[in-house]
């Protein structure tokens, strides 16, 4: 009996350790998450992909946000348990000097406290 229930809990284990997904409808993800920061122009060249999945990334959890996009380039925590994920989409200060201040154009994801993605805006710098 114990050894059905191991080899259960190894197999589980295995289906979660997945790579993260390569496509999300129309946008690569591996060419997004490849661009750390915008600084190679990767995300701006595939910015029109990302607006055009922007609806199906709402409602998503946030580990499901972090796996598809990767880690966040900013993780700002927000008031009433909200948080930000801040994705830069052009090269700017951060690149060379990784958390400075930077007024370069990014996409927000606005989380809510349940850790649901709620928005998703655009700006120069943060929101």
């Amino acid at each position: 009996m114990n050894s059905k229930f191991f080899c259960l809990l190894l197999l589980i284990g295995f289906a979660s350790c997945s790579p993260p997904p390569d496509q999300f409808g129309r946008l690569d993800l591996r060419k997004w998450r490849g661009d750390r920061g915008g600084c190679n122009g990767v995300r701006m060249s595939i910015l029109p992909d990302f607006r055009a999945e922007i609806q199906n990334l709402k409602g998503k959890r946030v580990d499901v946000i972090g796996e598809l996009l990767g880690r966040p380039d900013i993780n700002e925590i927000a008031d009433r348990n909200q948080k930000f994920y801040i994705y830069f989409l052009e090269k700017g200060p951060q690149c060379d000097k990784p958390g400075a201040k930077s007024t370069s154009r990014s996409v927000a994801i606005r989380m809510s406290a349940i850790g649901l993605a709620t928005e998703i805006t655009f700006q120069n710098g943060l929101p």
